[in-house]
């Protein structure tokens, strides 16, 4: 029994509690991929670096108050922050909607300029971020570390293996249930949020029914860029900020939006969790875990592990390809690809 135990605390620690914070990162990210082509019918390329642009203000104002001798007790100061990276990138996106965007909607361009132009913009976000930042890895995680420690966890239950439950972790998961809760309403129950679903559905009719395309494009941005954010500064508390790194987030998040369903909110979700899940077990090498689950004489001599981690970002890309191939609608039936 204690080493069956031992087996699902490892799985606890290496799989199913990163697999949640990751899952809930990428369901963030991909929650403003899908908001943005059900509304505005294109996809935005931009999203990954419009998350490191957004992260990265927290960060410039977390330093700021850390200086000022400002913090947040046992959570990190970055929380406190966070509303000050969250308005400078909506200034971002609705800057850029009105010098770029506009122009192409009122030509009535096809998507696909769009998504020229969202590469573009892609540039000019990373161009931004780096010249700012920089583009080394920083750590900018403070507060209490751990919620549980490996020490403490083997103390209180007797067990070989240990389980570390990190702050950022949990942070994590409440923060976006809290933020996909609070999306949800206000699709579903306020005014504007009915608009926005109607004006998604049918822009002819909804515009016949007397909806503002202006404030319906501006909201869009507007919860656009408060998911990115928050989406950007939780993969950074989780993991550490690097530019970089949200330019190849990218592919999981758009991964995240198709497996889903694109155009689907309740997809986008699904999917994040999907492709998390998938990267995380398929990338971990489980001969730990079998060592407490298998006699000695039948452990395998190598990791058991199926792809490197190296690798994580190809379990998207094959998912993505299966999908579209299989099911280019998503789990939900969103709009075809």
């Amino acid at each position: 029994m204690e080493n069956i135990l031992n087996a699902l605390v490892i799985l606890a620690n290496f799989i199913i509690v990163p697999g949640l914070a990751y899952g809930a990162q990428l369901a963030l990210g991909a929650l403003g991929v899908t908001m943005i082509y059900a509304v505005l019918r294109f996809s935005n390329f931009a999203h990954g670096d419009l998350m490191a642009f957004g992260a990265m203000l927290v960060i410039l104002t977390t330093w700021a108050m850390q200086g000022w001798g400002v913090s947040f007790g046992p959570l990190p100061t970055a929380l406190l922050a966070l509303p000050f990276g969250i308005i400078g990138a909506i200034g971002l996106v609705l800057l850029s909607d009105r010098m770029v965007y506009r122009f192409y909607r009122e030509k009535k361009s096809s998507p696909v300029t769009f998504v020229i132009a969202s590469v573009g913009l892609m540039f000019i976000y990373n161009a931004l971020t780096r010249f700012f930042i920089g583009t080394e890895d920083i750590r900018f995680e403070d507060g209490e570390r751990f919620i549980i420690r490996a020490a403490e966890f083997r103390a209180m239950t007797g067990l070989a293996e240990p389980l570390a439950l990190r702050t950022s972790q949990v942070i994590t998961v409440v923060v976006a249930v809290a933020v996909v809760a609070a999306v949800f309403w206000f699709l579903q129950k306020t005014r504007t949020g009915k608009a926005m679903r109607a004006y998604s559905d049918n822009e002819d009719l909804a515009l016949l029914s007397g909806i503002d395309p202006k404030r319906v494009v501006m909201i869009t941005w507007m919860i656009a860029a408060a998911l990115a954010t928050i989406a950007g500064t939780l993969y950074g508390l989780d993991k550490s900020f690097r530019p970089f790194n949200f330019f190849l987030l990218l592919l999981p998040i758009f991964a995240s939006a198709i497996v889903g369903g694109i155009g689907q909110p309740f997809g986008a979700i699904a999917g994040g969790f999907v492709v998390a899940f998938s990267e995380v077990s398929i990338t971990y090498a489980y001969r730990r875990f079998l060592s407490h689950l298998l006699p000695e004489e039948w452990m395998p001599s190598g990791l058991v592990q199926l792809l490197s981690t190296d690798y994580k970002f190809a379990v998207s890309f094959v998912i993505l390809v299966l999908v579209l191939l299989v099911r280019p609608n998503g789990i939900f039936k969103g709009r075809e690809i």
